[in-house]
């Protein structure tokens, strides 16, 4: 079966380690999937329209591994575990699609992985800000905004408060960066990038 719904701000679509009989596709509105970890929620990632989540649990028939919360007003399409597997069954491209979504989900994780092998914290820190800003970045005038507190993004790529603190403050002094409200706004995230490379060079070419 399946069936469009409506979730209001805050509804919780499924919890980390419920069962899980159903699957999500987002017509409009946003989801926030997050994951416990030691000293709070770990963004995993944003979703909107056209996306989809929920679908591992009915796959592997094994318990949510993330939390979806709604962030804003949303209509989803709710598919039971048996109308996805008819639905993969007999529509290639929908099948396909679900491949791609998958892989695509295994180089995001890869890519997490990476920041956190990178032996310079100052490092971390930066690719943790490009992190947020390609996957829960919200596109102002003034640039990307990120709902991002430092204590979190400290935590997501194991440096301390204070050299979180450290980077961006030379952040805001090169106008890279910009605080709007307690929100960090990256002004340049072209500027970021090549910041990024030029704390990576003496790296690159260790001997």
């Amino acid at each position: 079966m399946r069936a469009s719904r409506e979730f209001p701000v805050g509804e919780v679509l499924f919890r980390e380690g419920d069962a899980g009989s159903e699957m999500y596709v987002i017509q409009s509105g946003r989801v926030r999937v997050t994951k416990k970890v030691a000293g709070g929620d770990f963004p995993i990632a944003m979703l909107g329209r056209g996306e989809f989540l929920g679908e591992m649990a009915i796959l592997n028939n094994k318990p949510r591994t993330a939390t979806a919360t709604v962030v804003e007003p949303a209509s989803c399409l709710v598919i039971d575990a048996k109308t996805l597997e008819s639905m993969i069954t007999n529509n290639s491209e929908i099948a396909m699609r679900l491949v791609k979504k998958l892989a695509a989900r295994l180089d995001a994780a890869d890519a997490l992985v990476q920041i956190l092998m990178h032996p310079d914290p100052k490092a971390r820190v930066l690719m943790g800000l490009r992190r947020h800003a390609e996957a829960f970045g919200e596109q102002t005038e003034e640039g990307i905004r990120l709902d991002l507190p430092t204590s979190t993004l400290a935590r997501e790529v194991g440096a301390d408060v204070e050299q979180v603190d450290e980077v961006l403050a030379r952040l805001r002094r090169l106008r890279i960066v910009s605080d709007d409200g307690g929100r960090v706004v990256i002004s340049d995230i072209g500027r970021l990038l090549e910041f990024l490379e030029f704390i990576e060079m003496p790296r690159r070419f260790e001997a």
